[in-house]
């Protein structure tokens, strides 16, 4: 297993622009081609729920890309190699459809920001392995949420 550090300071996530093709009785979006760059490979594909204003607290995959993709809501993803200094993008289902790659190395947090629930669909390039995530408190790195 490949163990990150936190000297990783050009490690960035990746946005990728997403079709949503207009269909009459329901739109279609896409999510991730074995074709697009930002495709290494597949592991296993889960959704995740969160509520308007619930974070997820800090998480960093040592190994796995995660490629989120936010079909209903809209989410705000932060960031960060070693809490220096924080990228922040808002994923939404209507208002900019893209997917979000998120390599190995990078500390992760989300907050819901709709009404309603927010649905998160994540492609992994490798099947869920909790030894290989790191986790920390939200109160680990010093974000305004």
């Amino acid at each position: 297993m490949t163990v990150v550090n936190d000297n990783n300071a050009g490690v960035k996530p990746t946005i990728t622009p997403l079709q949503r093709i207009d269909v009459e009785g329901g739109d279609v979006l896409h999510a991730l081609k074995s074709h697009d760059k930002t495709f290494q490979g597949f592991g296993e594909a889960y959704f995740s729920l969160i509520a308007e204003g619930a974070i997820k607290s800090w998480r960093r995959h040592q190994v796995a890309t995660l490629n989120l993709v936010v079909p209903l809501g809209k989410v705000r993803f932060v960031t960060t190699v070693n809490g220096e200094s924080f990228e922040e993008n808002i994923v939404s289902s209507q208002h900019n459809f893209v997917r979000l790659t998120i390599p190995s190395g990078l500390w992760l947090a989300f907050q819901g920001l709709e009404k309603e629930e927010s649905l998160i669909l994540n492609i992994s390039n490798r099947v869920h392995q909790s030894e290989e995530i790191d986790r920390r408190d939200l109160s680990h790195f010093d974000y305004d949420w």
